[in-house]
């Protein structure tokens, strides 16, 4: 830990009608655990320590949900790309906003009780937008990371804060934009800053003092476990190769993982290798980069690894959401599963890491086979061709899901798309961009539109479009794909009654036939959809959120 303050000069607290606050009974590990034994709640960032993204809520049905009807909005007033989830707790709704405030809401009706407000540091470095992807909580406390590397305690009660701690230092590019995992007492987060050169981390903090328990570097020093993927330089290197390419090695943590309460492991994807495109100047397979590592949730230690992408030239963060499956494939093997963005989708045991299965979900050309050890053949594209999937990934940070009832793994994905890599000698300086080169994305004729979304929208499905698709997580073929014209950058949701609901950059917020894809209903909210919906029940209606543009909109059926 590198400090600890409980000075309240740096934060604001607005309170609106805190007296009349409806906080029930406090959020204990237990019931944290047997979440999904209360479905009128979302008590962690997706949902359950799973990560499945299900409600077993079943009100709103196949043959109702045309009636879904608009029953609140919020509007942030901070513009900017929100990509948050709420969680909901005995009626009440907590959602963090750009850069990073805390909202506390009635859950039915949207009427706020109180803002919490925190300035990050104004010399803050950070990639990729100023988001803030949602909460954790434990009794009557919420914790929020923040774009300048702070863990934050909060009062749900009265929206006051309760202990501040520096988890890293923002100047040399270290951040958090995930939601915190809270596990029996201990608060779980993970530190941004992949391009920037960080040496990545997992850490856990005391929820009640703020205090440091353990840490996992994502990076192993010399000497460590893994150090021996981070080669040593060629004595006659024709381009830049870095002796200590460790320091600056990247491997940052930008999404929430998942927990298993049996086995008390925790789950949590890595990011890039530092630089991204140059593989030249860091000989290896740079550990524990693009990987998923399991921790012993009350010590940090390192129980097993699986690296999806050694020596990643691509920029395939494996930061996706780590989904947990009970009986695979009709056996007694339990599994993590995972839509990975280098276009693979993975199961592995998680007792053991050991690799189960690998297939593509979309067009792959950077690889073509496994071993049996599930190590992929790699088959880097000549000189200025194109790679399969591009910069973006099959799928990226968007959550997935996984239907109990269904059997199915949903993720959404980028089809047709592709980048051409250039790399580049990167010299590391602090609190600088180090990627190492980069990528420019395929079009279809000199000219056409890219990525970029402008006010007018000119895209065409020549650069690649967004997919709903439906997996069998034993055996990892496609189901079912529902096609999408642009991209997506949506979560998705499941629940007890069959229907998929999701978004798009297209604007429409949708449910899906959870079995079949077909489109059952869909709304246009007016602006991308760059968050996960959640489902959530007060008194006896179910609501559905989804947070589209600058607004949170909340819809129910008619009562």
């Amino acid at each position: 830990m590198i400090g600890r303050r409980r000075s309240f000069a740096w934060c604001v607290v607005s309170v609106i009608g805190v007296l009349s606050l409806r906080v029930h009974g406090q959020v204990t590990s237990e019931r944290l655990a047997a979440a999904p034994s209360e479905p009128q709640n979302w008590l962690t960032y997706s949902g359950n320590y799973s990560s499945t993204r299900y409600s077993p809520l079943n009100q709103i049905t196949p043959a109702n949900v045309k009636n879904l009807k608009l029953q609140w909005v919020y509007q942030s007033p901070v513009a900017g790309n929100w990509q948050t989830t709420p969680l909901v707790v005995d009626g009440m709704m907590y959602i963090t906003q750009r850069l990073n405030d805390v909202v506390a809401l009635d859950a039915a009706t949207g009427r706020a009780f109180w803002i919490y407000r925190y300035t990050p540091a104004q010399d803050r470095v950070v990639c990729c937008g100023a988001n803030n992807r949602g909460l954790g909580i434990l009794g009557d406390t919420l914790f929020m990371g923040t774009l300048d590397a702070q863990l934050i305690a909060i009062d749900r009660k009265t929206g006051r804060a309760i202990w501040k701690t520096e988890v890293a230092s923002t100047k040399t590019g270290y951040s958090i934009t995930h939601a915190p995992l809270v596990v029996k007492n201990k608060v779980i987060v993970g530190v941004g800053g992949g391009e920037y050169g960080i040496r990545g981390f997992i850490a856990a903090y005391d929820a009640m003092t703020g205090r440091e328990a353990w840490r996992f570097y994502t990076i192993p020093a010399p000497g460590e476990p893994g150090s021996e993927t981070w080669e040593r330089c060629p004595p006659e290197a024709k381009s830049f190769c870095d002796p200590e390419a460790w320091k600056h090695g990247g491997g940052s943590i930008w999404m929430t993982g998942s927990y298993d309460p049996r086995l008390n492991l925790t789950y949590w994807g890595t990011g890039n290798v530092g630089p991204d495109y140059n593989g030249a100047q860091r000989p290896g397979d740079n550990l524990y980069t693009a990987s998923i590592v399991a921790l012993d949730a009350d010590t940090g230690t390192l129980k097993w690894h699986y690296q999806f992408t050694p020596h990643d030239v691509y920029d395939y963060d494996s930061v996706q959401v780590p989904v947990l499956v009970d009986n695979w494939a009709g056996s007694r093997v339990n599994v993590v599963t995972w839509a990975n963005r280098n276009g693979n989708f993975y199961v592995l045991d998680r007792e053991t890491g050991r690799f189960l299965l690998g297939k593509p979900f979309v067009k792959v050309n950077w690889m073509s086979e496994f071993d049996e050890r599930g190590r992929p053949k790699q088959t880097p594209q000549p000189e200025g061709q194109p790679t399969y999937p591009g910069n973006q990934g099959g799928t990226n940070w968007y959550s997935p899901s996984f239907s109990q009832r269904t059997g199915l793994f949903y993720v959404s994905a980028w089809e047709d798309y592709a980048s051409i890599y250039a790399p580049a000698s990167s010299q590391y300086k602090e609190g600088t961009n180090f990627v190492g080169g980069g990528p420019r994305n395929l079009t279809a004729v000199p000219g056409a539109p890219g990525l970029g979304r402008s006010p007018i929208n000119t895209w065409t499905e020549a650069a690649g479009h967004g997919a709903v698709i439906a997996l069998d997580p034993a055996t990892g073929r496609e189901k079912w794909k529902f096609t999408m014209t642009d991209v997506t950058d949506s979560g998705l949701l499941t629940t007890g009654a069959d229907l998929l609901f999701t978004g798009g950059r297209e604007g429409y917020f949708q449910a899906l036939d959870a079995r079949t894809g077909s489109l059952l209903w869909k709304t246009n909210l007016g602006a991308a959809i760059n968050s996960g919906p959640i489902s959530y029940r007060v008194g006896n209606r179910q609501y559905v959120s989804i947070v589209s543009g600058l607004s949170l909109f909340v819809f129910a059926l008619d009562e």
